[in-house]
């Protein structure tokens, strides 16, 4: 009997922290300004992406899906005149899965490395690949796993949506590539052996992947057609 009355109490627990705990929307505010920012290409490229061993499977079309989804959805509010191309590089992922003891505490995370074009130019203005490191965020539902408490689709869409908010949080740190007039700034090339890429904020640097910008810049058209919003 104690049982059945408790089943309901935590079937009503669970559901309270996953909306508790779903990402902040901010999409239905205003974007922060990017000069004359227009979203153009934005591949996702899966770079022999690693899974975690505990973890859930997902497909190198399903990251592909998420990340563009999340994209159109945060950078197709600009409305500039400006093309700006993205490669995104999926180098690893972890999607809590359920059934593991809540003692162990499953996090989801995802690793991803990311290019910008200057379309008009076709030119990187980061020639070294800016990595982030991204988890689904502490709260009550990951502290015990969100395997329990998100199916994979959801996992994905948050550690999406908080990947593409990191990736628009640095790029408001290079005014430069997005000037009012005249062409972007790109980053200066990396002396020879410098090979670093840089890291989230919350992570330290580590080596790039010798062949993610070649293979990035490959799937990246010489022009770039209207974003359709």
């Amino acid at each position: 009997m104690t049982s059945r009355m408790f089943r309901p109490t935590i079937a009503a627990l669970l559901l309270a922290l996953t909306a508790a705990c779903a990402p902040k929307d901010d999409l239905n505010k205003p974007p922060p300004p990017l000069g004359r920012f227009l979203l153009g290409v934005h591949a996702v490229i899966d770079d022999n992406m690693e899974k975690s061993p505990i973890s859930r499977t997902a497909t190198e079309q399903e990251w592909k899906d998420a990340l563009n989804k999340a994209m159109v959805d945060r950078f197709g509010r600009y409305d500039g005149d400006t093309y700006y191309d993205f490669a995104i590089t999926v180098e690893g992922y972890a999607l809590a899965p359920p059934g593991i003891p809540i003692l162990l505490s499953p996090k989801s995370v995802l690793v991803i490395q990311v290019l910008v074009f200057y379309d008009a130019k076709q030119e990187m203005l980061n020639p070294v690949p800016k990595r982030f490191i991204v988890f689904e965020g502490t709260s009550p539902q990951t502290i015990i796993g969100s395997g329990l408490t998100r199916t994979k689709a959801e996992q994905m869409k948050v550690l999406s949506y908080n990947a593409v908010k990191d990736i628009e949080g640095w790029l408001l740190k290079h005014p430069e590539w997005f000037p009012a007039t005249g062409e972007p700034v790109p980053e200066p090339k990396p002396p020879a052996g410098k090979t670093s890429a840089k890291t989230g904020d919350k992570g330290a640097d580590a080596a790039a992947k010798p062949g993610a910008a070649a293979s990035a810049k490959a799937v990246v058209p010489a022009a770039t057609p209207a974003l359709t919003k």
